[in-house]
């Protein structure tokens, strides 16, 4: 073997005749500065709200918060409740909700 370490890039590279064949000065954009002064993470979240993507337990907080403004009837609370459930599954702990009742409509209102 010629190399100390192994370079699988570098020997394909080599292979298709093009190893010394890169010209990048001068190519491609300038990251942000504000790129470098967030983690990874935090660079996908910004990159995720710019792009209006939002989590699909925050699309389900929606459309509970509609479904309780509209509710009427004590079956369309069942099904709220429902929602909500699967709400609490996907969330993060501390924005979990408690169901609902027809009696405590008015406060589930205030509260979603």
């Amino acid at each position: 073997m010629e190399h100390k370490y192994n370079d699988l890039i570098g020997e394909i590279l080599e292979r298709s005749g093009q190893k010394d064949n890169f010209d990048v000065k001068g190519k491609g954009k300038p990251l942000p500065k504000d790129y470098l002064q967030m983690d990874t993470f935090q660079h996908f979240q910004k990159i995720a709200k710019d792009a209006g993507y939002l989590p699909p337990w925050l699309k389900l907080q929606k459309e509970i918060s509609r479904m309780v403004h509209a509710c009427e009837t004590a079956k369309e609370v069942k099904e709220i409740n429902k929602k909500i459930k699967q709400h609490n599954k996907l969330c993060p702990l501390p924005l979990q909700k408690g169901l609902v009742s027809f009696e405590n409509l008015e406060k589930a209102k205030e509260i979603w």
